[in-house]
């Protein structure tokens, strides 16, 4: 019985994802980024549990890769389209008329922001090369999905509850947004070596980059709200980066 409970876990990450899913395409950000946090904290959990009650398993970790295709792939990929779509008054490059077509049927206010789904492609190429890597078990190569995930769904975050306008203007720009996706697909992919938080003990000498980082994050999101996400993964970036000069 205790085999299934992993899988379990796994499959209500993917239900979390499907949801959040329906709540993009209906342009509601808010309920759509709550299904991903519970889809994510799902993801972190099953693997948790495989390795507590010692049952990993080939097709446990089949299923979570196709689960985050979902949660951590498609999501986000949908989530910028809809960001972009937000721009739509700049990309009408075939006059006034919403309906003119430019592309294959499409008007520009529709082909332009499916630029976003690019990261859901690079979630998939990432999520299938992580499959076939044997060497990630204790560090990432390239952002892991569910980082990226939430670095995406913050911005539209940011824009509901702190409505700056300084950020609020830098976010519903076209040029930030494709930089935005171009930065994503490179750093799913990137050879970037990332510590993991898998703490193989509790004592800080072993574990003092990620004890550093943990209370960091602690502090930013009391601090700056949502707008913290995007510095966190830069943090873990920088830290990263830091963490691999000292071990050389």
């Amino acid at each position: 019985m205790k085999r299934h409970i992993p899988n379990f876990l796994t499959l209500l990450n993917l239900f979390c994802g499907s949801i959040a899913v329906i709540f993009v395409l209906n342009d509601n950000f808010v309920t759509a980024s709550l299904f991903v946090f519970l889809g994510i904290f799902f993801d972190f959990f099953d693997g948790f549990a495989a390795r507590k009650l010692n049952v990993q398993s080939e097709l446990g970790i089949q299923l979570d890769s196709l689960a985050d295709m979902v949660t951590s792939g498609l999501v986000p990929g949908l989530m910028m389209f809809q960001l972009i779509r937000l721009t739509e008054s700049s990309w009408k490059f075939v006059g006034d008329d919403p309906t003119a077509e430019s592309l294959f049927g499409f008007s520009d206010i529709t082909l332009w922001p499916m630029f976003g789904l690019l990261i859901t492609l690079a979630s998939a190429y990432r999520l299938a090369k992580f499959n076939i890597d044997e060497d990630q078990q204790n560090y990432f190569k390239g952002l892991p999905t569910p980082a990226n995930t939430l670095l995406i769904i913050s911005f539209p975050l940011i824009l509901e509850f702190q409505n700056h306008d300084l950020m609020n203007s830098i976010i519903i720009n076209k040029w930030f947004l494709i930089v935005l996706t171009l930065l994503s697909c490179y750093l799913l992919n990137s050879n970037i070596k990332l510590f993991a938080l898998k703490f193989k003990d509790w004592g800080f000498k072993s574990n003092a980059t990620r004890y550093i980082f943990i209370i960091l994050c602690f502090v930013l999101l009391i601090v700056l709200k949502f707008a913290a996400i995007p510095i966190i993964v830069a943090v873990y970036i920088m830290m990263s980066l830091i963490d691999n000069l000292t071990t050389k």
